[in-house]
């Protein structure tokens, strides 16, 4: 199945979807932690997000990376904003520089706090990946 098939089963594409741009080992993590409480969320977020939305047609993984990271700095959503990066590097779809030029264009269009906090973050998750890869 490529990322923009969708089976008559959005859970099982939201899940095939979830782990080729979150990664198996992000995804094992999320499954892991899920609680009764947790549970139904996830399974929304599965089905719908990473099911319905990102298995569409209309655009690639790379364009999608680019409104999800472009989005969550707006929205400063710190956290999903390290995840998103931290993803979108680990896989090659995106480039350590396509990452600065998302954050730039965001300084003029969601303000320059919201920018500074985002290169802080994505600063980080590049130290965290190269020192996990030096460490290899």
């Amino acid at each position: 199945m490529t990322i923009n098939e969708t089976p008559d089963d959005p859970h099982a594409a939201g899940m095939a979807v979830r782990r080729k741009v979150l990664g198996d080992a992000h995804v094992d993590r999320a499954v892991a932690a899920t609680t009764s409480l947790t549970e139904e969320f996830q399974s929304l977020i599965t089905r719908y997000a990473w099911g319905e939305i990102w298995t569409r047609p209309g655009l690639d993984v790379r364009a999608r990376r680019v409104l999800v990271i472009g989005t969550l700095v707006a929205l400063s959503q710190w956290e999903e904003l390290a995840m998103h990066v931290r993803a979108a590097l680990s896989s090659g779809d995106l480039s350590a520089n396509d990452v600065k030029e998302i954050v730039l264009q965001q300084a003029i269009y969601c303000g320059v706090p919201a920018s500074n906090a985002a290169f802080r973050i994505v600063s980080d998750v590049i130290a965290e990946i190269n020192s996990t890869t030096r460490a290899r």
